[in-house]
């Protein structure tokens, strides 16, 4: 591959949770750079303060490019992603 064809790289959101769909891998498209594919948000147990309460959770799946990002720098992101998502508070604090 020709580093020509790498450039003008784009990162893409992709949502099928609108269509009941918990999980998924979304495809990368070159240039793209990454896909984050989101998937529907469900109800379910989880535990909050050692006691099993109804929580709402959502999958993520990240799809990159290993010539534009190695794996550990994409994880940390989609960490911190996560994050963000589980206490929206932080985006108003920056």
């Amino acid at each position: 591959m020709k580093q020509s064809q790498l450039q003008g790289g784009t990162f893409t959101i992709t949502n099928l949770g609108m269509y009941a769909i918990d999980a998924f891998t979304p495809v990368l498209n070159l240039p793209q750079a990454a896909i984050l594919g989101v998937g529907r948000i469900v109800k379910e147990p989880i535990v909050r303060d050692d006691a099993i309460v109804v929580g709402e959770s959502m999958t993520l799946s990240l799809t990159f490019d290993h010539r534009v990002v190695d794996g550990a720098p994409a994880a940390r992101w989609l960490q911190r992603l996560t994050q963000l998502i589980e206490s929206p508070g932080q985006w108003l604090s920056r």
